[in-house]
Parts: C-alpha cells; sequence; structure tokens
C-alpha cells in the first residue's frame, strides 16, 4: 500500500561535476560510452568526501508518494524539500486505512521503535492481555493468565477492522449530515492514506535517506526512503553512492 513514483528528474551525474568545474571555467563532457570519466567520478567523489555540497543541489527529483499519516508527520519534518499534499479540507471521499503486513511488538530497550512479531488473529482482549487457550497453554509465560474458559469471538485483529469499518460509517454520517470536511476529518486515524508531491535536490533527498534507511528508523517510514533510493540510485549513480558513503 505504500508507494512511490517519480514524477520527474532533472540533471545527472555530470551536472555535479560541472556544476563544481565551473569555478575554473571549465567543462567536462561523457565519456565515449556516456559515463564519467575516471577524473570526474573522482572529483564527485572528493567533494562528497570533504562536504562541498553546493553542486549536488542542482540535480532534482519529485516523486508521488502514498502512505499514511503516521509516516507522512515523520517525512514532512525534512528541510529543502518541497510538499503538496491532498487535503481533506477539499477532499470527502471515502477513505482508505494502512495495515501491515505484519504487527511488531513494543521495543524493550528503549521508548521507540519495535521488536518481534504479534500474531493479533490469534491474540484474543478477554481480560488484560488474555488470548486463545490453545495458545496460552503452549507458550503461558508468553502469553499471561487465561482467566476465561469461555473464547471471545472476535480476535484483536477482527477488532482492528471493526474499528476502521466503524470510523468509516460515521464519517460518511458526519459528511452527509453537512458537516464541513474539515471537521469530519479530526475522527479519522492516523492510519488512514495520504497522497503527496514531495520534490527537492539530489542532496536533501540524500541526506533524508541517510537518516530514514537506519535501522532504527520506524519500518513504515524506512520504506519509503527506500523506494526513493532505488531510483536515485539509477537517476545519479556516482553522486548517490559518494553521498551515502559520507551522509
Amino acid at each position: 500500500m505504500i508507494d512511490v513514483t517519480l514524477i520527474d528528474s532533472m540533471g545527472s551525474d555530470l551536472t555535479v561535476v560541472n556544476a563544481a568545474r565551473v569555478s575554473f571555467n571549465k567543462k567536462s563532457e561523457w565519456d565515449e560510452d556516456n559515463t564519467l570519466t575516471v577524473s570526474d567520478s573522482i572529483l564527485i567523489s572528493y567533494l562528497a568526501r570533504h562536504k562541498h555540497m553546493s553542486p549536488f543541489g542542482h540535480c532534482f527529483a519529485s516523486f508521488h508518494v502514498k502512505a499514511p499519516i503516521f509516516v507522512a508527520r515523520q517525512l514532512v519534518k525534512h528541510k529543502f524539500l518541497r510538499w503538496n499534499e491532498v487535503s481533506r479540507r477539499y477532499v470527502d471521499e471515502k477513505p482508505e486505512f494502512y495495515e501491515p503486513e505484519t504487527w511488531r511488538g513494543r521495543a524493550k530497550d528503549k521508548k521507540q521503535g519495535s521488536s518481534g512479531v504479534l500474531e493479533l488473529d490469534k491474540m484474543y482482549t478477554y481480560g488484560e492481555y488474555e488470548h486463545i487457550k490453545d495458545v496460552f497453554e503452549k507458550e503461558p509465560e508468553k502469553y499471561g493468565v487465561y482467566k476465561d474458559s469461555l473464547v471471545p469471538d472476535l480476535s484483536i485483529l477482527d477488532e482492528v477492522h471493526e474499528c476502521d469499518e466503524y470510523v468509516i460509517s460515521i464519517y460518511r454520517k458526519l459528511i452527509e449530515a453537512g458537516v464541513a470536511p474539515e471537521q469530519a476529518r479530526m475522527i479519522l486515524p492516523q492510519s488512514t492514506m495520504t497522497e503527496w508531491y514531495w520534490s527537492g535536490s539530489l542532496y536533501a533527498f540524500a541526506k533524508m535517506c541517510s537518516l530514514r534507511l537506519k535501522e532504527d528508523s520506524q519500518q513504515e517510514t524506512r520504506e519509503v526512503a527506500t523506494q526513493i533510493q532505488k531510483v536515485m540510485i539509477k537517476a545519479f549513480p556516482w553522486s548517490w553512492k559518494a553521498l551515502g558513503e559520507c551522509l
């Protein structure tokens, strides 16, 4: 459900080279096989290694991103990247909710992050942290005390789906009652999918990816950065590699 599409790009590794060489009123050309010369590839590595970042600001890319709101609100914080997003002040179509392929457990060694996988389709909220009886009997130390022989009808995952359906029904009722979309949207959860145009320089996207591709970054946010990196590596192979080693 999380998707990144390249809309447009401008420049190349040669653009970075010539943005640097213009200081000496020089200009490079592609090699015979339409690749960088050895000296130009060395120059790109030098620029990145010594933090001469302005030449990397002359190449650009624009993406269309579709992701849940909780991911968007993390990514919008990055500087020097232009952002235009679908607005539910104007749009009142049926919302789409994000559901992960797996549900992760809370990290035990830090306040944020996640660890391990939880099988919510096998977990039930009968009492506090209660689950189906056969699972409890196999791993009582993991699942806590089963206080009742009666197994509930709905798993926690079922309840998530019911919650989504209920929210959508209330949202539609508000819209149909004439409530302004800018107010009706307040009941929609963080899992609501949103879409935006995201544009910026080669350097700005490299800086974003250097942070969001780290292991302690949230997995869903890392997925957006991973898709962007795949595009940027193809468009600016030498520059992306050099920046990745230095940021």
